[in-house]
This record gives structure tokens, sequence and C-alpha cells, in this order.
């Protein structure tokens, strides 16, 4: 006769069973890996330059040994001399050539006269007038570190660091702009006034 088991046995039973499950699913989630944490560093943002504003064009005034005397031009910002004799036509064969400036850097108002060959037959006073002309006056935002030294109270040394400014900050757009410029105060500005010129 086949015994039965007893209903105390299958109690034990479904309970070893209950616990090898919970022990599995303990054993499984303490076997699961750490999650992986991730970490974005975005790159360090740089400085964009500002945009620079397009010169204007300059009008500059032709007179003299030139195929289109008395001609107002225009021409590109930063031309020389040689621009504007070649924009009122070139030179006439009574050119004095030698007494033109052709490297000169022109500016916006400037005139650039050619003076005639002297000679007996004509007879001419020799002409004086500049190429192109404007005095004394510096352009400030273009002028070379000899032109700088040409200014009452600018060496070399404070003509160096007035490039050096302008090369870092920009151009100059009014004289209190320079007094930014270490050695340049009050009564040097008020002396540069009239000597000096932003465009």
């Amino acid at each position: 006769m086949q015994s039965q088991a007893s209903p105390l046995s299958t109690l034990v039973a479904f309970i070893i069973v209950g616990v090898l499950i919970v022990g599995s699913g303990a054993l499984l989630l303490s076997s699961r890996p750490e999650p992986v944490q991730i970490t974005i560093h975005p790159p360090i943002p740089t400085a964009t330059p500002q945009p620079t504003a397009t010169p204007s064009p300059i009008l500059v005034y032709v007179t003299g040994e030139v195929n289109q005397p008395e001609t107002t031009v225009e021409i590109a910002y930063g031309s020389r001399v040689v621009d504007a004799i070649n924009a009122a036509d070139g030179f006439t064969d009574n050119a004095d050539k030698t007494l033109v400036n052709l490297a000169g850097l022109l500016h916006d108002g400037d005139q650039v006269h050619v003076p005639a060959i002297i000679n007996a037959d004509n007879n001419l006073e020799h002409e004086t007038l500049p190429t192109p002309s404007g005095g004394v006056v510096i352009y400030i935002n273009s002028a070379t570190l000899d032109e700088l030294e040409t200014l009452p109270g600018v060496g070399p040394a404070l003509a160096q660091r007035i490039l050096d400014y302008r090369t870092t900050n920009g151009s100059f757009s009014r004289l209190e702009d320079l007094d930014n410029v270490s050695g340049i105060g009050e009564a040097m500005l008020n002396n540069l006034r009239d000597l000096i010129s932003f465009d």
C-alpha cells in the first residue's frame, strides 16, 4: 500500500521552494551592475571677433599735369597717389614725375598736384604744392612709427605704445581715446588736438 504525503511535509516543501525563489531573486538583484553615469563637458566658449566696418571710398582732387586735370576722383580707402593719378588718366608728357611721391597714402579730401617740367623754353617757376596736401596733420589710425614721432612730445617709446594700443584695441575714434595710452595726459591731448586726424 502506497503511503500518502502528510500535510506537514507538503507545507514544508512549499516553504523551501518559496525560500529558494526569494533567495534567487535577491541574489539576482544584488548581482546587477551599477548604472554608468555619463558626464557631458561642453566646450569652453571662445570669443567671437566683432565684425569691422568696411571703409567708405574717398574723394581726392587731382590737378596739374594729368590728362584729366582738375578732376575729383573716387577711389578705395587706403589708396596711394599713383591710384589717384591713374584715375585721372595718367601723367601728361610735361609732368615732372620726380616731384610726386607715388607711394603717398591718400585720405579723404586730399589734393594731388602734378607739377610741370621746368625748362628754359617754358620759363615756369618751381611749383611747391605738396602731393597729397594736408600739411602737418598726422592720421593717427594709419600713421607709422616714424610719422608718430614727428608729433610734439612723442618719442620712440610713446609712439610704439600708441601703435601697440591701436593693434590691441582697434582704431582711435576721438581725441579722448588717446588718453588711454600710458604717457599721454590732458596737456599733450591739447597739444595734439589740431595736429592729428581720425579718418
